[in-house]
Parts: C-alpha cells; structure tokens; sequence
C-alpha cells in the first residue's frame, strides 16, 4: 500500500526550550488547578545509558525540555541524546521514552556513538525495516523483519539514528516522512545511509530485531507523566488494559502500511474514534485531526475495528 502524504512539510527541530520555572499556565497564560499541572517538585533519576553516575531531572514539560535537563546533568549537548529508555540501559525498543513517563520510571539516555556509512542494494519493494523518532528531529530503526533486505546487512542495528539517505540530510526529518523517502527507492538499484549507532557499555550484546520487550511493562507506577509539544506536563492516569492493548493493536496497522511504530499517533486515533458510532463518523474525525496523512481506506477501516473491539470488551 503506497504511503500517501499531502506533501507535508518535514519538520525542523525546535531550539532546546527553557526550563519550567514557577507556577504552570495555560497557553493563554492562565493559572491551571493542581488537576491539571504535575506537582512542581517531581524528581526523576537518570543515567547515560553506556554508563556514568545519577543525575536528578526536573521541572520539564517536553522531550526536548527533558533532554535539556539530562544534558546539562551530565555536561553534554542537547544534540548528543538520540533517545531514551525506561528502566534500562539496553537498546529494548519496547522500552522507548515516547509521550509519557511513569512517575517511578528511572530513565536512561542513549547517546551518540560510532558513525557509519552503509551501501545498500534494494532488491525488494520493502526493505523490512520500521522506523521511529525521538520526537526532537532524530529518525532510527526500531525493527528489522527476519529475512528482509535490511536483515542481511549487519552492520545495520536497531537503534541506529538514520542521518543521511543518498547524501540528503534527514536530520529533523519526522520518522513518516523518512519512511516515506525509503519506500519511494527505485527497487533495484543501490542506495547509500549514514547511521549513528548509540553508544553501548563494554559488553557484548546480539543484534536486536526485535520492537518489542518481552520483559515487564514500561513503568512501575499507576500514573504517568504526560509530556506535551504545547502547554504544560500532566499527570494522568495508566490507561486500561483494554485500552493499552487497542493503542498497541493500532501501532501495529501503522507499522503495517506506513513502516512506522507511534505510540503517541496511535493514542491520538484511539481518542479520535472512541466515542464514534460508526467508521464514517470516525474517518471525519481522523481526517480532521490528521488530515494531513491521506490515510487510505483500508487504514481507517482496520483502525476502527480495533477500536470497535476495544468499545465491545468496555474501556
């Protein structure tokens, strides 16, 4: 299925925003009630992912406030954090830092390693590999399918920032329009990918494929911390099972037609189509909300039978 987007602008990253400070406000700067702000005190601790000792971070609102404040604990640039982890040093794509931290989460940051330049012969019309972004302008590999063109270069790993296509720089490139630029490759003949590869500890690990953690749920408290491009953080409550389950089911059709993993896009579809009555009331929905994806037909049907499923089991 061809990933159609409405020449959607790619997006730049934004200047690393400054710290919260003071009383939370709204977009109109207007106080908001304790409900709606995280207590002004919430401390989390972190590490570099290869290694260092414990900093505290506190007071952000955003990914990219979060990696200011990680970055000035440890002394390095903003730039330097390809993306983070929760309660593991370990490149476990089913652990990523995407929109929401539990609030006894410990997180990790992965940062800049080896670079790397890769040929690759695209002999097939997928290359059998899911792309996902730090949400601050780095696209990576979040899976390899077994056996596809990607599979059988090594030195390509899961966790790898993607930083060039054929010479173009992608970086600030949000991961649909990087899968986007891979799927539109001409199918036999070669390309050429810069990667950055994380930096690791010094022990050896195997190469993962997986997007999955076989291992416990992200998050060891009952509410998280959710972060916002726009406005302040909030503290929510974890979503139901059945509601968790339904966001992973959608993540999956993402993964299906458009080559990318998004937790934050697949909770964003969930909320649209919840409280619809049927899929025509939903597609009016997802268009207004995400108009800008063209989303096929077959898409917007296969999304709202899991939210169809997920209303059936209750929420």
């Amino acid at each position: 299925m061809p990933l159609r987007l409405r020449g959607k602008k790619k997006a730049k990253p934004k200047e690393t925003a400054g710290l919260v400070a003071g009383e939370p406000t709204g977009a109109g700067g207007e106080s908001l009630s304790a409900s709606q702000a995280p207590p002004r005190r919430l401390v989390f601790h972190a590490q570099l992912a290869h290694g260092s000792a414990t900093g505290r971070v506190e007071g952000f609102s955003s990914i990219q406030e979060l990696y200011a404040q990680i970055a000035g604990a440890f002394e390095i640039s903003p730039s330097e954090i390809l993306y983070c982890t929760l309660n593991t040093p370990r490149i476990d794509m089913g652990r990523l830092l995407g929109g929401q931290l539990g609030l006894e989460d410990f997180i990790f940051a992965h940062v800049k390693g080896i670079k790397k330049e890769v040929n690759v012969y695209k002999s097939e019309d997928s290359l059998g590999v899911t792309i996902t972004d730090n949400g601050v302008g780095y696209a990576f590999i979040k899976r390899i399918k077994d056996g596809g063109v990607i599979d059988s270069i090594k030195t390509i790993c899961v966790g790898d920032h993607i930083e060039s296509i054929n010479g173009e720089n992608i970086v600030g490139w949000r991961h649909y329009d990087v899968a986007k630029k891979l799927k539109e490759l001409k199918k036999e003949e070669l390309f050429t990918m810069k990667l950055i590869e994380p930096k690791k500890a010094f022990e050896i690990e195997p190469r993962s494929k997986a997007g999955k953690s076989s291992g416990e749920k992200i998050g060891c408290g009952r509410a998280t911390l959710r972060l916002r491009s726009k406005g302040p953080a909030t503290v929510e409550e974890m979503p139901s099972e059945t509601k968790a389950k339904a966001i992973e089911k959608i993540d999956d059709v993402l993964e299906l037609y458009m080559g990318i993993r998004d937790t934050d896009l697949a909770t964003t579809m969930f909320e649209a189509g919840k409280d619809k009555v049927n899929p025509d009331e939903f597609a009016v929905a997802l268009d207004a909300t995400l108009g800008d994806f063209a989303f096929p037909d077959e898409f917007v049907f296969d999304v709202w039978g899991v939210i169809g499923d997920a209303k059936r089991r209750g929420l």
